[in-house]
């Protein structure tokens, strides 16, 4: 259970048999895999045991092997013809995986298989669905539009594309900033309290054109850290405008010299709204909330807001989603969503029932491979929090 996901593609010394005999088809060692990693598969004989593989999906045929260095292919199936369907939540046997899928084909044998997160389930489904029915035409690992390279990177035009032009709000509207303060342990709760003194008054002060709209805790995720969001009525010139007037606010001035001393680090950044996301609004609780924060590969911004100007509309049954921001000072190409829940477990059943609804798990496949990294922290909000 504690191998990776995925690795790197092992080498393969000779070309592999697939199934058993001179009719057997041959898997090509010089073709690089679409897709590889651990599945479990259930056994074809009566106990209908569940044995984990490694598979390897590689020009329209899927191969599995005992484990990642097995260099002897044990079993697969050509894909083309073959319906993937994915099965809806059920009692399992207890050794059974909990997310199944089926390939399908008439008169021949049904695979089942399954995998150990709702993620990992969808990203395989997707690849061999299009390994099931591939583009007319014939596959063509050269064709610029071939299927093959579809599986990594769905290419935008954004010229042809509406929402390129709708990707955030206007500046002149709102600016956001975060901030993440690193607090020494020994003074998160001096932090927190110095925090609540001073911070509601320049929100509450129609001088500053300044809104508190979120303060946390980090409670899962990098300890003894705070959180706290702004937002920024005008943009720039209002941001420019408040940092001006504290500059000559003594109580600020002080409140800041306190607070250096309870600090380890701090940074910050300036983000934009997308367009198609809700705008933070205040909201009772008592909810926890997650920040989710993703970094992208330069270049695509605009293909992720495309895609999650779609997507947005499967996870707002709940008003789970809170705001959506990408950076445009301090560290780039950086997106963050945030989402609340009434707790863990609402988190948790809200994320599967995304999963369950058709599209959801086209926006994760094709937003996946835009992504570097990606960070999620539980936050608890402070009292002052507009977000409770």
């Amino acid at each position: 259970m504690g191998d990776p996901p995925a690795q790197p593609c092992r080498p393969v010394p000779r070309v592999h048999a697939f199934g058993k005999g001179e009719q057997a088809l041959r898997r090509d060692p010089r073709t690089p895999p679409a897709m590889q990693g651990w599945l479990h598969k259930q056994d074809s004989s009566g106990l209908r045991l569940w044995k984990r593989r490694w598979f390897v999906l590689v020009d329209l045929c899927l191969y599995y092997y005992r484990d990642s260095s097995e260099q002897q292919v044990r079993g697969g199936l050509p894909l083309p013809g073959y319906e993937i369907r994915v099965l809806p939540p059920a009692p399992r046997a207890p050794r059974a995986p909990q997310f199944l899928f089926t390939a399908e084909h008439p008169g021949m044998r049904t695979y089942c298989l399954g995998a150990e997160t709702p993620e990992e389930m969808h990203a395989w489904v997707c690849a061999l669905r299009r390994g099931a029915s591939p583009l007319p035409g014939g596959y063509s690992r050269d064709a610029e539009g071939s299927w093959f390279r579809s599986l990594f990177v769905h290419k935008v035009d954004p010229r042809k594309d509406a929402h390129s032009n709708l990707l955030s709000k206007k500046e002149t509207s709102n600016l956001y900033k975060i901030q993440f303060h690193n607090v020494k342990p020994e003074c998160l709760e001096a932090y927190n309290k110095l925090t609540e003194e001073v911070l509601p008054k320049l929100h509450s002060d129609p001088d500053y054109p300044c809104d508190l709209v979120g303060n946390w805790n980090t409670w899962y995720g990098e300890q003894d850290q705070a959180v706290h969001l702004w937002r920024f009525s005008g943009g720039y010139p209002a941001l420019m405008d408040c940092m001006n007037k504290l500059r000559q606010n003594k109580e600020y001035l002080d409140f800041r010299k306190e607070r250096s001393r309870m600090l380890l680090s701090r940074r910050n950044q300036l983000l934009l709204e997308f367009s198609f996301w809700n705008e933070p609004r205040p909201r009772q609780g008592p909810n926890i909330y997650e920040l989710r924060s993703y970094k992208l590969k330069p270049g695509t911004m605009i293909e992720w807001g495309n895609n999650w100007a779609r997507a947005i509309k499967y996870r707002q049954e709940n008003q789970e989603a809170v705001g959506g921001f990408f950076s445009q000072i301090g560290e780039l190409y950086v997106v963050h969503h945030l989402w609340a829940y009434r707790d863990l477990q609402s988190r948790e059943e809200t994320r599967n029932a995304a999963w369950r609804k058709r599209g959801w798990d086209e926006n994760v496949y094709y937003t996946v491979p835009l992504i570097r990294t990606m960070e999620s922290r539980i936050m608890i909000p402070l009292k002052i929090s507009p977000l409770q």
